[in-house]
């Protein structure tokens, strides 16, 4: 377990209680693991910005009567295999189908990914969510 350090940190009163709100909001159980949550986020932005490795998933929602587009999918995915962990095939209905990809690799090539799936006729909607692989030295 890594040694847990005390530190202080003054801010205005309004700050203050617009933070305490966020954090009742978010059902943080107290100020240190909603600082530490911040923290997260900004080094993972930084590492974005970096183009450093991240783990993630890209979610889309499709519609699987579109002529061709399962096997666009199929085709853009295995020029990928390098960076795809899995995938999760998901009927919704009828006519559409949800799509769960799970992807490890660097940013850049995930986002690019990403935006040839979205960018599919026949794709309704996608979305990219990231997190870092951060080593806290």
């Amino acid at each position: 377990m890594s040694k847990i350090i005390r530190f202080g940190v003054s801010l205005e009163e309004a700050l203050l209680n617009n933070f305490d709100r966020l954090i009742k909001k978010r059902r943080y159980t107290n100020r240190s693991e909603a600082i530490r949550d911040l923290i997260r986020h900004e080094l993972l932005k930084k590492d974005l910005e970096e183009d450093r490795e991240v783990a993630g998933a890209i979610t889309f929602i499709y519609d699987h009567h579109q002529r061709d587009l399962l096997n666009k999918i199929i085709d853009v995915q295995h020029d990928h295999q390098d960076i795809i962990q899995s995938s999760q095939h998901i009927h919704l209905d009828h006519h559409n189908c949800l799509e769960i990809v799970a992807v490890k690799g660097l940013f850049s090539a995930i986002s690019k990914l990403a935006d040839n799936i979205k960018s599919l006729k026949g794709v309704k909607h996608g979305s990219l969510s990231v997190s870092g692989t951060v080593k806290i030295k």
